[in-house]
C-alpha cells in the first residue's frame, strides 16, 4: 500500500486508542530547520492540558510564548520582544487573531501604540512526545537509517518507534538504532504487534543533530537543551493546531468519504485503497468523473472535535479560521 495511506490508517488507530493528540508530517529539527519530518507525533496530556484547550484551537506562536507579555499589565509590544520587529509584530497579530493575546483599547488610544496583554498565563499542558516513522516496506527503505539514528541522537522526542507492515527479521532490527522502537502493523485486524519496545530518549540533555552524512565522515551539531526544550513546545504546539486530518477528498465520483477505520478518509472505489487526492486524483486518472467532493475542511474538523479532546471552538475564545493550519511545518 501507499506510505500515505498507510499513515492516515495509522493516525486513525493511534487516536482511537490513545489520549492526547495526534499529528502528522511536523518538523522536528532544531539545528537545520526542516532537515527532520517526523511522519507522526503523538503528544500526551499534561497536568494543564485543559486549561490548553480552552485556551484556543490554533497553534500558538512560539515568539508570543516566549515575549515578556503577561496576564497582568498591558505591555507595549515592541517593549516585549527579543527577536527582530517583523517577526514580533507578525507573532502580536496571530496571537491577537486567536484569542492568545489581547489589546487594552484604553492603553492603545491614549498612547497611539498597540498595548496587548495574555488572556491566560501559557499551561504545563504536553507531557511525553512520541515520533513515529512510517515504512510499510521495508524493502524499500530509502533514507530510513539516517532518519532514525538522527531521532536517536537529537532526542527532541521521548521515544521513537518506527512502524511497518513488513515481516521484521533481525538483519532488520540490527541495522535499526536499538534505541528505536519497532511495529509490526495489521491492517486487516486493526492490530499492532510490538516487535521492540521503544527506550526513553534524554530529552533534558544536549542532543547531537546530523546535518550531512559524507563519505568517512558526518557534519553535526551540538543541540544545548535549552535549545531542544524550546523545539519540543514548538513541535506540540504545531501538532495541537494542526492534527492529522490535513489532506482533501478529490472531486471524483469513484472517491467516497469511508469511515470504516473510524476517521473519515479518502477512499477510491476504483483503486480499492485511500488516496492522495493532491498527487494521485484529477483529470489526468483514466477512471476520473467530475463530481461533488464528498468531504470538506469543516467535516473534518467536526469530525476531529468530536472525536478527540481537541476543541474546535472553545467556551469564550474565537473561532478557528479553517485552512490556516495547513501552511509551514
Amino acid at each position: 500500500m501507499s506510505e500515505f495511506a498507510f499513515e492516515l490508517e495509522l493516525c486513525a488507530h493511534l487516536e482511537s486508542r490513545r489520549e492526547g493528540i495526534v499529528a502528522r508530517q511536523l518538523g522536528a529539527s532544531v539545528a537545520d530547520p526542516g532537515g527532520r519530518i517526523l511522519d507522526v507525533v503523538c503528544v500526551e496530556p499534561g497536568p494543564e492540558f485543559d486549561d490548553r484547550v480552552a485556551l484556543t484551537s490554533e497553534s500558538i506562536p512560539d515568539a508570543a510564548i516566549e515575549s515578556a507579555v503577561g496576564t497582568g499589565r498591558a505591555r507595549y509590544w515592541k517593549d516585549a520582544f527579543d527577536c527582530h520587529p517583523e517577526r514580533a509584530r507578525s507573532a502580536v497579530e496571530r496571537a491577537l487573531e486567536i484569542g492568545f493575546f489581547e489589546r487594552d483599547h484604553g492603553a492603545s488610544a491614549d498612547s497611539g501604540r498597540d498595548y496587548v496583554r495574555q488572556v491566560a498565563r501559557y499551561p504545563d499542558w504536553y507531557g511525553r512526545i512520541v515520533g513515529i516513522e512510517n515504512k510499510p516496506d521495508l524493502g524499500r527503505p530509502g533514507d530510513l537509517e539516517a532518519q532514525l539514528r538522527t531521532d536517536a541522537s537529537l532526542a527532541v522526542v521521548d521515544e521513537a518507534i518506527l512502524a511497518t507492515e513488513s515481516y521484521v527479521t533481525r538483519a532488520h532490527l540490527n541495522r535499526i538504532p536499538e534505541e528505536i522502537g519497532v511495529w509490526r502493523v495489521h491492517r486487516d485486524e486493526g492490530e499492532i504487534d510490538v516487535i521492540r519496545e521503544p527506550v526513553s530518549l534524554p530529552v533534558d540533555e544536549p542532543g547531537i543533530e546530523p546535518l550531512a552524512f559524507l563519505p568517512g565522515r558526518t557534519e553535526i551539531e551540538v543541540v544545548a537543551p535549552g535549545e531542544k526544550a524550546r523545539a519540543r513546545r514548538r513541535l506540540a504546539e504545531r501538532a495541537y493546531g494542526k492534527g492529522w486530518r490535513t489532506y482533501g477528498f478529490p472531486d471524483c465520483a469513484a472517491c467516497q468519504a469511508d469511515d470504516a477505520t473510524g476517521a473519515t478518509l479518502p477512499y477510491c472505489d476504483w483503486k480499492d485503497r485511500v488516496v492522495d487526492a493532491a498527487t494521485e486524483c484529477g483529470a489526468a486518472c483514466s477512471e476520473y468523473e467530475s463530481a461533488a467532493v464528498p468531504a470538506d475542511d469543516e467535516a473534518l474538523e467536526a469530525e476531529r472535535d468530536s472525536r478527540t479532546p481537541w476543541r474546535a471552538n472553545p467556551d469564550g475564545k474565537r473561532r478557528r479560521q479553517s485552512g490556516l493550519d495547513r501552511y509551514g511545518c
